[in-house]
């Protein structure tokens, strides 16, 4: 990334230029509802392209490339690589929209394919946000009722996370309750030979799981409540497993489970207003 642009710029010139732009946003949440004066955030990407787009962590863009040089370098030692709080990674193939979702859960990574519909209900009120003029639209989209500002002299149909259909760039969405919300902060060229790459191509432990939005709320809620589901199956199949500690000293497998039990227990209690709410009702 070498250069930030926001302020004042050319509204003509960034939208000629939006194909390998990084689109870069702030999103604050609340994870626990009874708990609303406890802010989390993260920056996020929203990297375009000719192909289509990419939503995800900064943390994880980083933690990733740390990964993958120290597998380079033929190292087993993953300890103090910082992979943030969010996980998960949104792709949308241009010119169709279609929406793959992204995220672990355990071992597994899951692909959602995702076709709901977005019904936006575009109003008149009009707002500028730093040097764009934007206008208000309205959803609801799995849960939640959405307030977003979008950019019509910016024609790209896409914004952070899934939401996209808009006649303009989403630069800012929050929900009804003000404990979600994207906020662009800034904008970047991304060098023409350097595409992002599909998370279907991650190297990951287990599987690459692809389900619809029901199933992955089956596997999400099964995943809370039983974490150590997966590595459970892993270690009573014909894999061999070695549970070890960051020195090396072999663990208890079940003192572990017991262990990771109780605390998915507490994180659980916590973590009860999440974005897609859907999935907790």
């Amino acid at each position: 990334m070498k250069r930030i642009i926001f302020g004042v710029f050319s509204f003509f010139s960034v939208f000629m230029a939006a194909q390998n732009q990084r689109f870069i946003y702030e999103y604050k949440f609340v994870t626990d509802s009874t708990d609303r004066n406890k802010t989390d955030q993260e920056i996020m990407y929203l990297d375009i392209a000719k192909k289509g787009s990419k939503f995800y962590s900064k943390k994880i863009f980083a933690a990733d490339s740390i990964r993958e040089d120290r597998i380079a370098k033929g190292m087993r030692d993953f300890s103090g690589i910082d992979y943030g709080k969010i996980s998960f990674a949104v792709e949308k193939s241009y010119p169709d929209y279609n929406v793959l979702f992204f995220n672990p859960l355990e071992v597994d990574y899951y692909k959602v394919t995702d076709q709901r519909k977005m019904d936006w209900k575009i109003l008149p009120e009009k707002e500028k946000i730093g040097e764009f003029n934007a206008q208000k639209a309205k959803t609801e989209f799995a849960g939640r009722q959405w307030t977003a500002w979008f950019v019509p002299d910016l024609p790209i149909q896409d914004g952070p996370y899934k939401f996209h259909g808009l006649p303009g760039m989403i630069i800012k969405i929050e929900d009804k309750t003000q404990s979600h919300s994207f906020v662009l902060k800034g904008i970047a060229k991304i060098p023409n030979n350097r595409e992002w790459k599909s998370d279907s191509e991650k190297k990951i432990l287990g599987s690459l799981v692809e389900v619809d939005p029901d199933q992955y709320k089956k596997q999400f809620v099964d995943h809370r409540n039983n974490p150590n589901k997966g590595m459970r199956q892993m270690m009573s199949g014909n894999a061999k497993v070695n549970i070890i500690d960051e020195s090396g000293k072999p663990l208890d497998p079940e003192k572990l489970f017991r262990e990771r039990e109780k605390k998915a227990k507490e994180e659980n209690a916590k973590n009860n207003n999440v974005l897609e709410l859907y999935l907790l009702k």
